[in-house]
């Protein structure tokens, strides 16, 4: 069996997928035929996909995020929104993914007259289809929603109340509507700027992620952190509050916070190559985020603009950094510990479907079983276990080996940057524009917190 078998068959879990951006080009095109939208490049399914992933290749996101005037344009009706929010979830499914967060903002969908309600109201139609279909089929996925406020617009309080209105078993939205977002235009439009929205959500005890840390830097991420993120979209340019010394790396103020208090990163590798976070997977500064220390998760952040699934971003993470499946499991509890589901359904989660896949998979290619919170997995065998890697394998990331785990406190890789060679450590600076500095001089500490520099 080849990787992408195995990587395809595991359980996966995404926080950070687009409604809007995922679409099947066969349904654009129907929905566009049915509606009277006349704007679509070609009607041609083939040619549209390719279409949206070249015109997504442009380096920056304001020019990426004009793919999106044609997906909003065909989701203006309760049956469209239904049907794309079913078709995604079945999608999503079909990738292995057993948990999913969708988002989108109401706002953009009122062009045919529907009310913000009504597409919320459609969503959750959409999604409890989609769950359905998967079911009578044999498979299970949980899919749950996100509803965005675009951040260069003034709806923002008014649809964080509209996310609390909706909050919950005994609401319109019944327990599918999970958390809010701010999208969108991330350059020059600050979350503090919608100040008012975050502070209705934090009174109403809604969770909420925010962009930041992709078109605009650490100061973006540092204004979502104090309006109360509980995770961040995307985050990878906390890089930048980075300084490499020949004692190693030291964190400025931001990014010891984020790292410290275990933030996690909702992390889109390909999407990131396309908005100018980076060249290439190659070039992301993923790897260099794992071995110091962040709480990562993988998510794709598009599917149909960026060309991509879970399991292609798996492979790309796996193929340019020697991932191993462990590492991956990592990744996947990693999402699910911060998911904004309540905590049953997590642990159902992980213990019924997650946990026995990957125990599988280990005895599959022959490891050796150890039993964790009732849940076979494989023991520690070394580097040269056949799923080994880090001197660990999954025992490592179950708790077994000193990296956190189940009743340990998370699943936190713990490799931390002692252990990084220095040669790796000047490659990856390298190629993020960064240099050690001739001599040691923050080697002794420095102003920040935790002998950081302050940003």
């Amino acid at each position: 069996m080849s990787d992408h078998d195995v990587i395809a068959s595991l359980p996966k879990v995404v926080l950070h997928d687009h409604l809007d951006g995922g679409l099947r080009p066969a349904t654009i095109i129907d929905i566009a035929r049915e509606t009277g939208y006349d704007g679509l490049p070609t009607t041609d399914p083939d040619e549209l996909e390719t279409w949206f992933f070249d015109a997504a290749n442009s380096g920056d996101l304001p020019t990426y995020l004009t793919t999106f005037d044609h997906t909003t344009a065909v989701m203006q009706t309760r049956e469209a929104l239904v049907r794309v929010t079913r078709e995604a979830v079945e999608d999503l499914a079909a990738d292995g993914v057993c948990y999913a967060e969708l988002r989108y903002a109401p706002e953009q969908h009122l062009r045919n007259g529907l009310t913000l309600q009504e597409v919320v109201e459609a969503t959750v139609a959409g999604v409890k289809e989609g769950e359905r279909a998967v079911a009578d089929r044999g498979g299970r996925i949980h899919a749950r929603l996100l509803l965005c406020a675009m951040r260069h617009a003034d709806r923002a309080a008014e649809i964080a109340q509209l996310t609390v209105d909706n909050h919950g078993e005994h609401t319109p939205g019944e327990g599918y509507v999970v958390g809010f977002d701010i999208a969108g235009a991330e350059d020059g439009f600050p979350p503090e700027n919608h100040r008012e929205a975050f502070r209705i959500l934090r009174e109403n005890l809604v969770p909420f992620t925010v962009h930041a840390g992709e078109a605009a830097g650490v100061e973006s991420i540092a204004g979502a952190l104090a309006q109360g993120a509980r995770r961040i979209g995307h985050g990878v340019r906390i890089y930048e509050d980075f300084e490499a010394t020949m004692g190693g790396i030291e964190l400025g103020r931001t990014a010891s916070y984020v790292r410290d208090n275990q933030v996690p990163l909702e992390v889109c590798p390909t999407s990131n190559t396309q908005t100018g976070v980076c060249d290439t997977v190659a070039d992301h500064p993923f790897n260099l985020l794992y071995d110091t220390g962040f709480t990562l998760t993988v998510n794709t952040d598009n599917r149909l603009v960026s060309g991509c699934t879970m399991t292609s971003e798996m492979i790309a993470l796996q193929e340019n950094f020697d991932l191993e499946y462990w590492q991956l499991l990592e990744f996947t509890t990693n999402a699910l510990d911060v998911a904004f589901c309540p905590q049953p359904l997590r642990l159902e989660l992980e213990q019924q479907v997650i946990y026995p896949a990957y125990a599988a998979l280990g005895e599959q290619l022959g490891g050796e079983g150890v039993e964790v919170d009732g849940v076979e997995t494989l023991s520690g065998a070394g580097d040269d276990a056949p799923l080994g890697g880090h001197g660990g394998g999954f025992a490592g990331v179950l708790g077994l080996h000193g990296h956190g785990g189940p009743g340990a406190g998370g699943h936190g890789h713990g490799d931390g940057v002692d252990e990084m060679s220095m040669d790796r450590l000047k490659a990856e600076l390298e190629e993020l524009g960064l240099s050690l500095d001739d001599e040691a001089d923050g080697a002794d500490g420095a102003d920040g917190p935790d002998g950081g520099t302050d940003a």
